[in-house]
């Protein structure tokens, strides 16, 4: 099992916030709801944390407070790239130190979140309450997941 002690702090605080950076994408994909949004991704964490087992990878990763990188971006562009090469890298060190099983663990958790959020607030003109904006922010992210 590949735990927090497998990487280095620079790593782990790298994995830890490819969750919460994915959750920034989507929650800024549209203009408001920030609050439900934000709600929505630290729901996703106490959920995780009831299902405390499956993977002790996840659990020490829903263990701490959720947390994301504030980058210094000129544009809602330059930030959601930014955001996006976070997942990149964090998906990229959990797939150099964990089993296939937990990078699988690990891609469903991010999209699950991502997910949440978008749906945290019902936007208009949808039939889901998700946006084409936030559509198209969640197939970013799972892009920047790699295969899943």
């Amino acid at each position: 099992m590949t735990t927090h002690a497998d990487f280095t702090e620079e790593e782990w605080d790298t994995v830890r916030e490819g969750p919460t950076s994915a959750g920034m994408i989507v929650a800024t994909a549209e203009l408001g709801g920030t609050f439900r949004e934000v709600f929505a991704m630290a729901k996703a964490y106490t959920e995780a944390r009831q299902d405390h087992g499956a993977s002790e990878l996840l659990d020490e990763i829903v263990s701490h407070r959720p947390e994301t990188d504030r980058a210094k971006a000129h544009s809602t562009e330059e930030m959601r790239d930014h955001y996006l090469q976070q997942i990149r890298d964090a998906v990229g060190l959990v797939g150099a130190k964990a089993t296939a099983e937990e990078l699988g663990d690990y891609r469903a958790f991010v999209v699950s979140l991502a997910k949440r959020v978008a749906a945290a607030k019902k936007e208009k003109g949808s039939t889901d309450g998700v946006s084409p904006a936030e559509a198209e922010a969640i197939t970013a992210i799972e892009g920047a997941l790699g295969g899943s």
